[in-house]
């Protein structure tokens, strides 16, 4: 365990302003608090906080940040308190003590909503100040350092897989290269060990055999640069059992056919040298295509600056080469903390920032953006998985303003990236200067020009293509403020019709009464539980007058009496938002024009079908759940999807001609499935976009007449 004269010595080394004061007061402190606790290792547990303040000594952090991880465990395993952090060590350090401490005082019912809870408050924390960051980084680094003590097998996975998808890319994303490496190898370790170990016993093999393979392609490149008079610092190194077990994953690819192991780097004077030396290295080697990444002029969002390029180099061996400055080396390998003596400088002054603020990096405002419309800290953790765990493309905007997304991103994304009323108001969006559909996938380079309608809002199927967590969250948020909405109106309507049907009166008075036992806080709760078929009407009105009873009650309603009920007093099927409280079932594609009644489904709202569905029959014996019915005629002009089952001829011109017959008649064809197929005739589904019963029936009609057309009637599945 490291002596605390150590300890100072070794921030004395770069910081001959340390206050020697804090951080022995900070020791003497720690291991008073932690008294005799031991860790799994069976060493005493200040030994933890001690290696973690000796890891910031590495990056050369300020005595704040030493002092923080010296206590940063005092809150969450000791009687110490936020407050007498403050009284002795000041407000600096408790806020960022504070910030650091987890949540284990907190009653949370499971651990997945835990781990949600503990990075939710990180990330308010870091975005104050980013070394509450770099203390958490340091702490899970030695806590993955010794892992191997945990003796439950299913912990020590969990925290490996934590570590993998959250610290190792907000390691990433600060740009400390040296520990996002090391907790993904020391995640690999657990999470796939027996890949880990294939993968490094075949790197042993090649180093035996390959003898000074690396040495051998230095040298050359050295070469290289010397005879174009450039001078530069060259290294080489085996690229990380992980990072070669990713590639074999993504590319679906075996060990023996990856070429490029191996990665170089070409360190020069300045950004003149960069371009000059990759000018030298592809007139003097063969390029790999699609494999050159420009970094200088398009930084990565971490601030990280390189050119990546991959070439059939020196000794016939495929190799990546990585040529940068030497101050880009710097903020490669430290990322944030190579920029912590530079904390007085012009640069910050300039931006009102401060080093140590979080809202200077993009990433982080957009992590808090999307916390902010998350609905649960478990949604928060997912879209923020999203937002770290990929790759990038670099697309512009119409003034050439650069914006770094996911790769696979769509314009949708784009348009939330640019800002979130972009992207609620989004109908369309022009990439290259072509209309494209909004799934598309961008690629680098791409201009993207996004098309705006105040009438737009989100629609719930944009979930299902976005891949950023920001505008996951912006959307999630927007349909559900929608969908409450709905089932709100449609849960107040169906309790009037509940009530009135038994003669009671609906009151606010009454619901007020009973809240709380239904389990909910306020009445639009209460409308909306009842909108989303999570509470029955009926339990509604039992409980609010106890003695309320019917002959027979409302379960021996049967399925006729059911499907013959009038429409009057019906709830009427307007203002719908697709995917909301109200669906259109799609066993029978009810039709404005039929005769509809309504299923209440559990977590959906109301399923639509026709009063001929046969998937009616299902529910007998549960009357409770239907519900009358009505098409507004105010939207009978909404599009629709209704499905016809045709028999056509198999002869030239006539799948033509039965799209023409459609085209005339006002119809679209939204999908079209071959079902069976002979020599003489085809039977297939058709869907078609139409406004209602009497316009598909108007269609059916026409396509009747046409002679290649055998049979066609209306299909209910």
């Amino acid at each position: 365990m490291m002596r605390q004269f150590e300890l100072v010595e070794r921030v004395r080394s770069y910081d001959p302003e340390v206050d020697e004061d804090a951080i022995n007061r900070a020791y003497v402190y720690g291991t008073k608090m932690h008294g005799m606790q031991k860790r799994a290792s069976g060493d005493p547990y200040f030994s933890h906080p001690i290696e973690v303040a000796g890891i910031l000594t590495n990056y050369k952090l300020d005595t704040a940040s030493i002092v923080t991880a010296l206590l940063h465990d005092v809150l969450e395993d000791t009687k110490a308190t936020v407050e007498e952090i403050r009284e002795l060590f000041g407000d600096e350090v408790a806020r960022l003590v504070d910030g650091v401490t987890k949540l284990a005082r907190i009653q949370i019912q499971n651990i997945e909503t835990k781990q949600a809870e503990n990075f939710r408050k990180l990330v308010l924390a870091m975005s104050e100040d980013i070394r509450v960051l770099m203390v958490k980084l340091a702490d899970r680094l030695h806590n993955m350092r010794t892992l191997n003590f945990i003796t439950d097998a299913a912990k020590r996975r969990s925290i490996a897989m934590e570590t993998m998808e959250i610290y190792a890319p907000l390691a990433e994303r600060i740009g400390m290269q040296e520990i996002k490496t090391e907790l993904e190898d020391l995640a690999f370790a657990e999470l796939h060990a027996d890949a880990r170990a294939s993968i490094l016993t075949r790197l042993r093999f090649l180093e035996l055999h390959g003898g000074e393979l690396v040495v051998k392609i230095m040298d050359e490149l050295d070469q290289v640069m010397n005879k174009a008079a450039i001078e530069g610092y060259i290294s080489g190194r085996e690229k990380t059992a992980y990072s070669i077990w990713r590639k074999m994953q993504i590319k679906d690819v075996s060990f023996e056919q990856l070429s490029d192991i191996m990665a170089f780097r070409i360190m020069v004077d300045n950004i003149g040298d960069c371009y000059r030396v990759l000018g030298v290295v592809h007139t003097a080697y063969p390029t790999v295509p699609g494999r050159f990444k420009d970094y200088i002029s398009t930084p990565k969002r971490n601030g990280y600056r390189s050119i990546h390029t991959s070439v059939i180099g020196p000794q016939r061996h495929r190799i990546e080469i990585q040529i940068r400055t030497h101050e880009m080396h710097e903020t490669a390998e430290l990322g944030v903390a190579a920029h912590w003596k530079y904390k007085n400088s012009d640069l910050f002054a300039e931006s009102g920032l401060k080093p140590v603020d979080g809202r200077q990096y993009s990433w982080l405002r957009e992590l808090l953006d999307i916390l902010e419309h998350a609905q649960s800290p478990q949604e928060f953790l997912e879209h923020t998985k999203l937002e770290m765990f990929q790759d990038q493309v670099f697309c512009f905007t119409p003034k050439g303003d650069l914006i770094a997304m996911p790769r696979g991103a769509s314009p949708v994304d784009f348009a939330y990236a640019v800002h979130t009323e972009v992207g609620n108001t989004c109908v369309g969006a022009k990439v290259n200067g072509r209309i494209v559909p909004l799934r598309t996938r961008l690629q680098n380079g791409d201009q993207v020009e996004i098309v705006t309608s105040s009438a737009q809002k989100p629609q719930p199927e944009w979930e299902s293509f976005v891949v950023t967590g920001r505008a996951r969250a912006h959307i999630r948020r927007r349909v559900r403020t929608e969908a409450r909405t709905e089932y709100i109106k449609l849960g107040r309507e169906m309790l009037s019709n509940s009530f009135a049907k038994e003669g009671y009166d609906l009151t606010d008075k009454g619901l007020n009464g009973v809240l709380e036992k239904l389990g909910v806080e306020a009445i639009d709760d209460l409308y909306a539980k009842v909108g989303e078929g999570r509470l029955i009407g009926r339990e509604v009105l039992i409980a609010v007058y106890p003695g309320a009873r019917t002959e027979g009650d409302d379960n021996i309603v049967n399925l006729s009496q059911a499907r013959l009920r009038q429409a009057t007093g019906a709830v009427a099927i307007k203002g719908l938002t697709p995917g909301m409280a109200v669906h259109l079932s799609e066993c029978c594609h009810p039709l404005p024009g039929d005769r509809i009644i309504g299923i209440i489904s559990d977590g959906r709202g109301i399923d639509i079908h026709t009063m001929d569905c046969e998937k009616l029959e299902g529910f007998t014996d549960s009357p409770e759940r239907w519900v009358d019915l009505a098409w507004n005629p105010d939207k009978d002009q909404d599009v629709h999807i209704g499905r016809v089952a045709l028999v056509v001829a198999n002869e030239p011109g006539s799948l033509g001609a039965l799209c023409t017959a459609i085209a005339r008649n006002l119809g679209n064809i939204t999908n079209l499935k071959i079902l069976t197929r002979s020599q003489d005739f085809f039977e297939m589904n058709l869907d078609i976009e139409v406004r209602g019963v009497k316009h598909l029936t108007n269609i059916i009609a026409a396509l009747r007449a046409m002679p290649a057309i055998n049979s066609v009637e209306r299909a209910r599945r």
